[in-house]
């Protein structure tokens, strides 16, 4: 009934067919997103991503749905930690990479996957996706394949297909309608109230101003500036700032109001900028370099300038990018994200089993443990923040 293709290049697959089968609250994976990664050098062959992009057609030939893939020479980018697994292949004389990797490259958000669009076949659909996304990766002979950051429904969909689930935790902050930033604050206890007035004042008596600035509007020399920082921030860290300028320019021209930057200046002097994506529903801290450090720049800059752009906007969720505990008391609490994979070999299969069986407890555990934490007088009232225990 169907015919999967894949595709070396997203530009081989029309936009418009990309863009109306994907979420419009996940910006990270517009056709745009991904097309201008490919033709400015952020991913290929040097950075081992290499573009093996899954259309499904029906039989009239119309594209019913897609999946970003990726095959894979190491295990950069993808914020699913595997090394100790590539090791365990390496020690038995083993080749983990190359590998299948479905999902974004460099952004660790929750969103589909699963590109099917709004249609009563979904689940249909999404199963054809899934078996053929394997048939792929069983036909090119890697070692595994892996389906990053998808949503819970897809977790269980891929999980009943024989895929092992992984799940691992971020802290992300959700939106009930709060009117103002000072009506989000009033939920806190009065002593985690105080202490985040005390870090947004120490930036104002640093003579520091916040400007937050939609990506079209943005100057060619504002976003020459944020690239500096960004390339600084890795060269400081000792990474790789995969990440062009040209890239950014152009999803500026693309996708502009799908973009936010936050400016911090002193002065007439750029001090740091933080780069967000901003969904439908969603904002999505991603990058932050600054020139000079401030107490509590990093804060305001990342975390409280978003918040008062989802409150202002009616955005009901921020996540505000992978890791950090210390996000919990600035008010984004551990919420799960999830993984599916799959292990062609089965000794491995059963090894990495039984260690995902171990993980999930004391992931769960861990979530319980920094919900201890929370900032706010009262339980959150979403599912999405409860601990794990509290779900199963």
């Amino acid at each position: 009934m169907y015919r999967l293709s894949t595709h070396d290049a997203i530009d081989e697959l029309p936009a418009a067919d990309w863009n109306r089968l994907a979420d419009p609250d996940t910006p990270f994976l517009r056709h745009e997103f991904l097309s201008a990664m490919e033709r400015h050098g952020c991913v290929g062959e040097a950075q081992g991503w290499v573009p093996r992009h899954l259309a499904l057609r029906d039989a009239a030939g119309a594209l019913v749905a897609a999946a970003p893939c990726y095959l894979k020479f190491n295990s950069y980018g993808e914020f699913v930690f595997d090394w100790a697994w590539a090791d365990a292949y390496r020690r038995h004389g083993l080749a983990y990479y190359p590998k299948l990797v479905l999902g974004s490259p460099y952004t660790p958000a929750t969103g589909p996957r699963l590109l099917i669009g709004d249609t009563p076949a979904r689940t249909q659909f999404a199963q054809a996706l899934a078996d053929g996304a394997l048939q792929v990766a069983q036909q090119l002979g890697v070692s595994s394949l892996h389906w990053l950051f998808t949503t819970a429904a897809e977790t269980d969909l891929l999980e009943a297909r024989g895929l092992m689930r992984r799940v691992g935790c971020q802290f992300h902050w959700t939106n009930p309608g709060y009117r103002s930033f000072d009506d989000f604050l009033a939920t806190f206890t009065a002593q985690k109230r105080k202490k985040v007035k005390r870090e947004r004042r120490r930036v104002q008596e640093a003579g520091v101003s916040i400007r937050r600035i939609p990506g079209d509007e943005v100057s060619e020399a504002q976003w020459a500036t944020f690239h500096r920082l960004y390339r600084d921030t890795f060269d400081k860290h000792g990474g790789v700032p995969t990440l062009t300028l040209p890239f950014f320019q152009e999803i500026a021209r693309t996708m502009g109001r799908n973009l936010l930057l936050v400016f911090a200046q002193r002065g007439v002097e750029v001090v740091a900028a933080a780069f967000n994506l901003v969904g439908e529903r969603s904002l999505f801290g991603r990058h932050w370099g600054c020139f000079k450090d401030f107490h509590s720049l990093h804060f305001e800059a990342c975390y409280y300038q978003g918040l008062e752009h989802c409150i202002a906007a009616g955005l009901t969720r921020f996540e505000p990018g992978a890791q950090g505990e210390h996000k919990v008391s600035r008010g984004f609490l551990p919420t799960p994200t999830w993984s599916a994979h799959w292990i062609a070999d089965p000794r491995f299969r059963e090894a990495i089993g039984r260690f995902l069986a171990q993980e999930t407890q004391g992931m769960n555990e861990y979530h319980q443990e920094m919900h201890a934490h929370s900032p706010f007088r009262e339980p959150p009232a979403t599912d999405a923040h409860r601990p794990l225990a509290a779900l199963d």
